[in-house]
């Protein structure tokens, strides 16, 4: 039976999912704990940029992707009141061979379970809502469940999402960003292919703004802009459709009234954007969006994470591996000498500030990114003039902003710092 420490992960997210996997497949005592049944719902990031691709690679899991339902994103294409601005092919320019890929994120989640569970020391614990921390001696030692169960732990990882009932419950500050949008997502049931012709496709006119794609499971996905706290409009599919299509080139619109029936209802996507002034406390850490809640522009979310489980695990597996060598043979007693888990405790609350300090210059830099290209997007959405002029003159333009636009891109698509070699990694 494994002997070594034990950590606790809440939250079975792309970072708590692929960090309890990591530290599992290295020997380290794992219990994930996740509150619902299943990681499907309403609405999950589908894509996963370079940078998300790399920590992958990293990992050693790019063949998990082969095993789940996906697509390379053929490029993003901007249209302005029903007229094509550009359009830009994947791979980017600049970038290295790996295009955008869409991924079933639910699918991706359970295939990274399932990698875990086939690890001795790995524990999985499903549809255990969370309810506190326990403490002792000031410090995080485990969770207490709905159930009124105790899990204890050295280390427990808060990875449970933008509203972080652990970031709450040990007193972690986040200062939300500012943001002015929420959004409604659609999907809608329809043959392949679609007129997207395997783009992100953004449309911007008098009636709104709206974003399509074709979805890695089927079916295309649909997002609309909303302006922050407006009530959602009391709109059949029918009116749905009739909203969209004059944003739409004619082929697109077409399609669109075609496939109307197969438009579901809507699922508000409450945007939110910050970051925890502290990403840990004694004992305690946060990942993902417990820590950095990311604006949905540019799909940051899922590639953040998967960064940060990858950094985590980096820095914590020297000092968790270690301790499950097997104990030397027991020498004289000293009075008052540390014994080694006071030794490790204090080494791990170390490696958690570490992580923080590793991982929030992207971070920072890459939310003020993401907020710099949603200042673009809502001047072209509130200005008719500008989008006129562009409208029109599209045909000589477009080209020009479509290489400044794929420039700016870089950050967001390759993220910003090296991801650190981890000990042992296949």
């Amino acid at each position: 039976m494994n002997s070594g420490p034990r950590v606790l992960v809440v939250g079975a997210g792309p970072a708590g999912a692929s960090l309890a996997l990591l530290l599992a497949r290295s020997g380290v005592a794992v219990t994930l704990v996740e509150a619902s049944s299943s990681p499907a719902r309403q609405f999950r990031g589908e894509a996963l940029m370079p940078s998300g691709l790399e920590a992958l690679a990293a990992m050693g899991l790019s063949h998990l992707l082969a095993a789940v339902p996906h697509r390379h994103l053929q490029g993003w294409r901007f249209v302005v009141n029903g007229r094509e601005l550009f359009h830009a092919h994947e791979p980017l320019s600049g970038d290295p061979q790996r295009p955008c890929t869409l991924v079933n994120q639910p699918a991706l989640l359970e295939a990274l379970l399932g990698q875990a569970q086939s690890c001795p020391s790995f524990v999985l614990e499903r549809g255990q809502p969370v309810s506190d921390l326990l403490w002792s001696q000031g410090r995080v030692a485990g969770v207490r469940l709905r159930n009124g169960r105790h899990l204890e732990a050295e280390l427990v990882v808060a990875c449970d999402g933008r509203a972080s009932l652990l970031r709450q419950k040990a007193g972690l500050v986040l200062v939300e960003g500012v943001n002015s949008i929420d959004l409604l997502w659609f999907q809608l049931a329809c043959p392949s292919p679609s007129p997207l012709q395997g783009s992100f496709t953004t449309l911007v006119g008098p009636e709104g703004v709206f974003s399509a794609f074709d979805s890695a499971g089927g079916g295309v996905q649909l997002g609309w802009l909303l302006n922050k706290g407006e009530r959602v409009p009391a709109c059949s599919p029918d009116d749905w459709i009739e909203r969209m299509a004059p944003l739409s080139p004619p082929e697109l619109a077409a399609w669109l009234r075609q496939w109307r029936a197969g438009l579901g209802e809507p699922s508000r996507l409450a945007v939110q954007v910050g970051l925890a002034e502290r990403w840990w406390a004694p004992g305690l850490l946060l990942l993902g969006d417990a820590a950095h809640p990311m604006s949905p522009v540019r799909a940051q979310g899922i590639n953040m994470a998967l960064r940060d489980a990858w950094v985590a695990s980096a820095r914590l597996l020297p000092l968790l591996q270690p301790l499950l060598r097997p104990a030397p043979a027991p020498q004289q007693p000293q009075h008052g000498a540390p014994g080694a888990k006071t030794t490790a405790i204090t080494g791990l609350d170390a490696a958690l500030a570490a992580i923080e300090a590793e991982r929030r210059p992207e971070i920072t830099t890459l939310q003020a990114l993401q907020a710099a290209e949603a200042a673009r997007g809502e001047q072209l959405r509130r200005q008719s003039w500008l989008r006129s002029g562009l409208a029109l003159a599209a045909p000589l333009v477009g080209p020009a902003i479509a290489a400044h636009w794929s420039h700016q891109q870089q950050p967001l698509r390759q993220g910003l710092s090296v991801l650190p070699a981890l000990p042992g990694s296949p």
